[in-house]
């Protein structure tokens, strides 16, 4: 593969799964690939309590904030915040297709206003000298993509912005659940790539189905840079990959267990005073997709988890019967 330092891996914002404990996880794994955070409304930004929204450990670094809104002013005051806060990037979200969502007049409903998220985008890059950034849909409801896609985008540059994060999807607000928006709308990557081709001055980063670094790699090529979400997730050992494969960085070194060890230590000192580090267990389901014992791994946490045990015990659990296991195979 093609290594290239302009080319930019992400691990996309997925609301409850990429809080601090999946992003401090899902840093040990990869050092360069940008983090998001979860989707926080400007109002919660601005009002809301920035142990339990806004913290994060340091060693997430890159790692942006997403943000949900559609008033320029209160979008504006929240990014003051979250650059305040010390994140490398603000993101825009005008691609959730969330009931919640939608009555707050937001996220992928904003498709159909480019206008407005044009003023959005200024107001918020004024407020900063970090990067500000959007992330969008390919269209709404029966939106004919091909010309409202460029439209959209046009608007929005014009304000100023050079960073599109593309899900290449539409979303249907109405009719489908969040869920069935990650799934059911066909995928359609060459749309993405054929904006590029229309302007070509703006990163232009593909985000939608991606399941590994070699496909997501081809499938962006003449692109500038890939946004990996669910596959991330549930095989977070594919992050091993991207430093060398992307970057060329030396390959990763560590072993799963090695990593299972770093995890132990990080619930033993965040279980004593953060009590959200129990979702710590439900981001490393994944870490031994593929291998043998896997299954094992899964149901000891989870048998853990139900009975209460405190995080560090629940891996160190499971990482006793996978050890049990293996040396009886």
């Amino acid at each position: 593969m093609k290594q290239n330092q302009e080319f930019t891996v992400s691990v996309a914002p997925m609301m409850d799964w990429t809080d601090r404990h999946c992003r401090w996880f899902h840093r040990q794994l990869s050092s360069r690939v940008l983090l998001y955070t979860e989707m926080v409304v400007a109002d919660a930004v601005i009002h809301g309590s920035r142990d339990q929204l806004l913290a994060f450990h340091d060693v997430e670094h890159p790692v942006a904030l997403q943000i949900g809104g559609s008033d320029p002013a209160k979008l504006a005051r929240a990014t003051v915040r979250g650059s305040a806060e010390g994140y490398d990037e603000i993101n825009i979200n005008i691609g959730c297709p969330s009931d919640r969502v939608q009555s707050g007049a937001f996220g992928a409903c904003l498709m159909k206003e480019p206008e407005l998220v044009a003023l959005c985008y200024a107001a918020m890059a004024a407020a900063t000298d970090k990067p500000v950034t959007v992330k969008c849909r390919l269209g709404v409801d029966n939106q004919d993509v091909e010309n409202t896609l460029p439209r959209f985008i046009e608007n929005v540059a014009e304000s100023g912005c050079t960073h599109f994060i593309i899900h290449a999807r539409k979303a249907w607000l109405k009719g489908l659940s969040p869920k069935e928006n990650r799934d059911v709308p066909p995928l359609d990557y060459a749309l993405v790539r054929r904006m590029k081709k229309q302007f070509p001055d703006l990163e232009i980063i593909l985000n939608g189905g991606l399941v590994d670094v070699e496909t997501a790699a081809d499938e962006a090529r003449a692109l500038d840079g890939v946004m990996f979400g669910r596959a991330a997730y549930h095989n977070p050992w594919m992050l091993t990959e991207i430093d060398s494969r992307i970057y060329g960085a030396s390959k990763f070194s560590l072993h799963r267990e090695d990593i299972v060890e770093k995890l132990i230590s990080y619930a033993r000192v965040q279980q004593s005073r953060d009590r959200s580090t129990k979702a710590l267990i439900r981001h490393v389901m994944g870490l031994y997709m593929g291998q043998a014992g896997a299954r094992l791994w899964r149901r000891t946490l989870s048998e853990g988890l139900s009975a209460g045990l405190l995080p560090s015990d629940i891996i160190e659990q499971a990482a006793a019967a996978l050890a049990r296991y293996r040396d009886a195979a």
